[in-house]
């Protein structure tokens, strides 16, 4: 077995990080019977962060962790989330307009649209934070990390637990400090901004960590990754519109702040991916020897990406009608329940139906890609096992 330590990306999305579970089901699928955890070094960003998180607190049995998320998603319910009563849901919405109209009535009332407190409820239940430094200790994980974004430093800021050989970093705006990873850190790192309440860590308020993270797959290099495994959540392919077609009104709510998500989960995930392929490309072009003896630090990572195969605003919006009565009453009007599909819709439809089909997706879309992810997980495989 290889040395080279392996990395995992998840990516933030709300429900879309449903999909990211079909995924890791299909490459426990493909590897053989029996195996180990094949995730080393695993670095997540707001629902990613909880699939990682997750996923670490099993390491030491990865077959049951991931049957672990399998079913939590598979019978997901908005309500589990946030509140979705309308009591819960007007009240909510209530504080968060007068905070915009005539400012808070305490300083310490949260700004958000939604009450994520069911959320904090069963992650509390599902995740035993104490098994992630058992199994770093026992060597079936050398490291984690939640990514979440400084409101007053403006810095990406990720909190690790690892092995303890890995120094903590500083780069531009971009840090990694070494913390007993936590139930504060998972709700910090998957607050949306004014959708979901920030929260208190340490020295300031933080967010998702999806909002200035410049870099996503960073983290996972600074902790000691050798090669890198990334699950996105935007679409492989970008559909660009028929001029013929565009519509001329203007855009709705659910449209402007659909666009304004997928900038912050989306767009830098994919640059950082077209970064590190452009880096590789250039290094490659160099002799080891050259790089070697002009002290060159940079060397190729391998890279494995898989994302979905069809847009999951247009999944989203094949359920619209599993949206919770409250959540449409607050929302119609804004095209955020359209059956032609929503960006927000497809972040925060926690239902059953949606999450089941986006792993099924997941699942389908990995096992195209089976013999790409053979060969980024050959160390597991014998030569005939390949061919």
């Amino acid at each position: 077995m290889t040395t080279e330590k392996t990395g995992l990306i998840l990516s933030g999305g709300g429900a879309r990080a449903a999909y990211q579970v079909g995924v890791l089901k299909a490459v426990h699928h493909l590897l053989p019977r029996g195996h180990v955890n094949p995730f080393q070094v695993i670095s997540g960003t707001s629902a990613g962060a909880i699939n990682g998180i997750a996923l670490a607190s099993y390491a030491e049995d990865y077959r049951r962790g991931i049957r672990h998320l399998e079913r939590i998603w598979s019978h997901f319910s908005c309500d589990q989330v946030y509140r979705t009563d309308l009591a819960g849901m007007s009240g909510s919405l209530l504080r968060f307009s007068r905070a915009l109209l005539i400012g808070r009535q305490f300083r310490q009332d949260p700004v958000s649209l939604l009450d994520n407190r069911p959320l904090a409820e069963l992650l509390h239940e599902v995740i035993h934070f104490a098994a992630i430094q058992k199994a770093i200790d026992n060597k079936a994980l050398h490291a984690v990390a939640v990514s979440c974004s400084g409101l007053e430093s403006g810095e990406s800021v990720s909190f690790f637990e690892g092995h303890p050989d890995i120094p903590d970093w500083d780069r531009r705006r971009r840090l990694g400090r070494r913390s007993r990873l936590t139930l504060e850190h998972l709700m910090a790192s998957s607050a949306i901004p004014m959708v979901f309440p920030a929260v208190f860590l340490g020295d300031q308020y933080y967010a998702d960590g999806a909002v200035r993270q410049l870099a996503p797959i960073s983290p996972a290099l600074h902790m000691g990754a050798h090669k890198i495994m990334v699950i996105g959540v935007g679409a492989t392919a970008i559909n660009k519109p028929d001029p013929c077609r565009v519509d001329k009104t203007y855009p709705s709510a659910a449209k402007l702040m659909g666009h304004m998500l997928n900038a912050a989960f989306l767009d830098s995930m994919e640059s950082d991916v077209e970064r590190l392929l452009r880096i590789n490309r250039t290094l490659r072009n160099i002799p080891l020897a050259v790089r070697q003896h002009t002290g060159m630090e940079l060397k190729p990572i391998r890279l494995l990406e898989i994302s979905p195969s069809r847009s999951l605003d247009s999944v989203a919006g094949e359920h619209a009608d599993e949206m919770p009565r409250a959540l449409k009453y607050v929302l119609r009007g804004s095209g955020n329940i359209s059956t032609q599909g929503s960006g927000l819709l497809s972040y925060l439809l926690f239902s059953e139906g949606y999450c089941r089909q986006l792993i099924q997706l997941g699942f389908d879309d990995a096992m195209a890609k089976a013999a790409d992810i053979r060969d980024f997980f050959r160390e597991f495989f014998n030569d005939s096992q390949l061919s």
